[in-house]
């Protein structure tokens, strides 16, 4: 599928601003373009026209763009953007450590959130073309993760993982045994833009663990090498 095919969800209260990022994006050859003005329109739009992914505003007048995203994370793991005027490290760091895949704020240069979205998308749905060296399940204990489905089993219970988390953990299993530095990790997940996003990569290892462990405040399988990245244990750990 051509990554300009997938839909897109805007979500900002401002119609001005949706229908120039719209603007944007079918200039760029994005023509599934969908978008709402609140909370509660989104919820109903997403029903509806069941986008691919979400472009989010954090301030929306019937609620916020975090309690947004925490409901559409309750039925997809569509991969979301934060697009927002609140520039605060901690709003950023909150937005993205829920899981988000990338935070912009405004205002923004058009060609930059082009090209965030579209690196979002292929790293989203296209995510292990070429992994033909890779198996496509791997197993931890009593733990099986399949790739191709994007899911953890454990105990009889599915867990979805998100885009964020399979790509770091493919990075990890791609070197299994080996460390795999903060940086690395932070690269295979965000891309060329990883700079600042250790401290998010820790929560999404959190994340992680409390899918793949047994104990995740003692983890056996996705183990810290302190001050320099994680390591996936090989099976003789």
């Amino acid at each position: 599928m051509d990554i300009h095919q997938y839909k897109i969800m805007l979500v900002d209260d401002n119609q001005d601003l949706r229908e120039m990022i719209a603007g944007i994006l079918r200039q760029s050859g994005f023509e599934n373009i969908t978008a709402a003005g609140s909370v509660a329109e989104a919820l109903e739009v997403f029903h509806r026209e069941k986008p691919d992914m979400a472009v989010l505003d954090v301030m929306l007048p019937d609620g916020d763009g975090f309690r947004l995203f925490q409901k559409l994370r309750e039925e997809s793991q569509i991969p979301i953007l934060f697009l927002s005027a609140r520039d605060e490290d901690r709003d950023r760091l909150f937005g993205l450590g829920l899981g988000a895949d990338d935070y912009i704020t405004k205002p923004f240069l058009p060609p930059e959130l082009v090209l965030r979205i579209t690196a979002i998308l292929k790293r989203s749905y296209q995510f292990g073309k070429e992994k033909e060296k890779q198996e496509s399940t791997l197993r931890l204990g009593d733990c099986e993760v399949l790739f191709d489905y994007g899911i953890a089993r454990r105990q009889g219970k599915e867990l979805p993982l998100t885009a964020k988390e399979l790509a770091i953990l493919t990075k990890l299993n791609e070197n299994r045994g080996k460390i795999v530095t903060f940086d690395a990790l932070c690269s295979a997940a965000w891309g060329d833009s990883y700079y600042g996003y250790e401290n998010t990569l820790m929560v999404h290892i959190r994340h992680l663990r409390e899918k793949l462990e047994e104990d995740p405040s003692h983890p056996r399988w996705l183990l810290t090498a302190r001050g320099l990245g994680y390591r996936l244990a090989k099976e003789n750990v």
